[in-house]
């Protein structure tokens, strides 16, 4: 089973970043890529291409993403969205999804973390 590799959007705190790789996640952030001024189907066209499921606190507009990308069957490798919590909390839940759900799993796909509490 392949473990997820993140790529963290802009908004996403570094502390988060930090607490997922001190648990063995593969994480890549927004600023280590040199991305910050990347629109949002350009973050996600990025992950696409890095083979990462993009993580993001912009449910709004990733959700809307999804749903243009899956109408027109354009791939993606996953987008997990989440409300912005306390680093602990996203932490804890990313985690039983990391556990439970293998990359290939993701693709294609849409979790919200308030689905795993």
């Amino acid at each position: 089973m392949t473990k997820i590799s993140l790529y963290l959007d802009e908004h996403v705190q570094l502390a988060l970043a930090e607490s997922l790789r001190a648990r063995g996640v593969d994480v890549l952030t927004t600023q280590e890529a040199g991305n910050i001024c990347f629109s949002d189907v350009e973050q996600l066209i990025f992950a696409k291409e890095k083979k990462r499921t993009l993580f993001s606190y912009n449910k709004r507009h990733f959700a809307k993403i999804h749903y243009e990308w899956i109408t027109l069957n354009q791939s993606h490798t996953g987008i997990i969205l989440s409300d912005q919590l306390a680093v602990g909390i996203v932490l804890r839940r990313f985690m039983k999804l990391y556990f439970s759900l293998p990359a290939d799993d993701m693709k294609n796909r849409l979790e919200y973390l308030s689905n795993w509490k």
